[in-house]
């Protein structure tokens, strides 16, 4: 097969669909793999070290998808990218279908096969190319949520640690999953005051047996949310249900219950958000304000450390994509786990959840 890797083009998205080692992976198994030219520079993989593992560079993004039978990249395609798409293409990266309604008309236009990592499940009905990004984006949360309450960065001013003498900032963190979990020990090794809420009581124990008092824990509901958050400096939307939107589980009007100028970080964006007041950011302009609480929902927070990101993800799909690329979908999709990741075949949409959230 003709696996071709686009440069991503997403507003400083700096990770890259395959390193050097997954592409000799892929040639030594007799695929044929383009790579297109600088597109692994921002993980530290410079042209010279493709061609060493195999693969063929070209320089523009036109002929990485024109040469295609397989394109693995990371984000979903942009606007830009719509245009390049083709009939029986498959398509292997993160989609995020249920909070993008056009993209995924536009994927069932042009007839694409469209695989998301993040739908791909394991022997335990987990989800295994989505649980590495989860452990960064968690981990990330609460330091860029650190970051933000400092006062430069018109944040309350406090650090979360506290000092002899002071106060420790308190964290509340929504979700006690791979994000909530991640984020929780961030937060306990700064020192933070830590609260978890989730809707499942096994998850909040399993945080109590590994932290005991050093973090709090309550079962999610609306009376525990708006309880929590009156104390909070720094929270952290860590919501996910899979391959639908997220809950909106704080409202504007809750707002108004919060410190001033205290920080939501919202890991749920790429799914739509688990804040009302929630809104697409980039690296670049990662914060805005509403109602005098800063808002940080940035839509790929793991591009921010694309070395660790591009290695971690890699470790993950490289099966995946290898299973596909040997035999065709069609074949590989006998694999109930990667049947399961097939969002978009044939012209439709055939992830019933996701048909759901869009209402389709």
């Amino acid at each position: 097969m003709i696996i071709c890797v686009p440069k991503e083009i997403k507003e400083q998205e700096y990770r890259v669909g395959l390193t050097p080692l997954s592409v000799s992976e892929y040639v030594n198994c007799g695929h044929t793999v383009y790579i297109q030219s600088k597109a692994g520079v921002g993980s530290g993989f410079p042209n010279k070290e493709y061609k060493k593992a195999g693969a063929k560079i070209v320089e523009t993004i036109e002929e990485i998808y024109s040469l295609a039978q397989m394109i693995i990249k990371v984000k979903e395609p942009t606007k830009k990218e719509y245009k390049l798409l083709k009939k029986d293409l498959i398509l292997f990266t993160y989609l995020h279908l249920a909070a993008n309604k056009k993209l995924t008309l536009q994927l069932m236009k042009k007839g694409v096969k469209a695989v998301a990592y993040e739908s791909i499940t394991d022997e335990n009905n987990q989800l295994p190319c989505l649980k590495p990004m989860s452990e960064i984006a968690g981990k990330l949360s609460v330091q860029e949520g650190a970051k933000y309450l400092e006062k430069p960065f018109e944040g309350r001013g406090v650090l979360l640690g506290g000092v002899s003498g002071s106060l420790k900032g308190n964290v509340l963190i929504l979700g006690a999953g791979i994000v909530g979990s991640n984020a929780c020990k961030i937060a306990i090794g700064l020192g933070a005051n830590v609260t978890v809420l989730n809707h499942s009581q096994p998850k909040l124990d399993e945080l109590k047996r590994i932290y005991d008092t050093k973090v709090h824990t309550k079962l999610l509901s609306r009376e525990s949310i708006l309880e929590s958050i009156k104390d909070a400096d720094l929270i952290v939307g860590a919501v996910l249900i899979k391959d639908a939107s997220t809950p909106k589980l704080i409202l504007k009007e809750d707002l108004k219950l919060m410190k001033k100028n205290a920080v939501l970080v919202d890991v749920s964006i790429d799914q739509g958000g688990c804040f009302q007041t929630s809104k697409p950011t980039t690296h670049h302009k990662p914060i805005y304000k509403v109602n005098k609480i800063l808002h940080y929902c940035v839509a790929n927070m793991p591009g921010a450390v694309p070395i660790t990101a591009t290695q971690a993800l890699n470790s993950a799909t490289l099966k995946y994509g290898l299973e596909i690329a040997k035999d065709g979908l069609e074949i590989a999709s006998k694999n109930q786990d990667i049947k399961n990741a097939i969002n978009v075949y044939d012209g439709k949409c055939v992830n019933e959840a996701v048909k759901k959230s869009l209402g389709l």
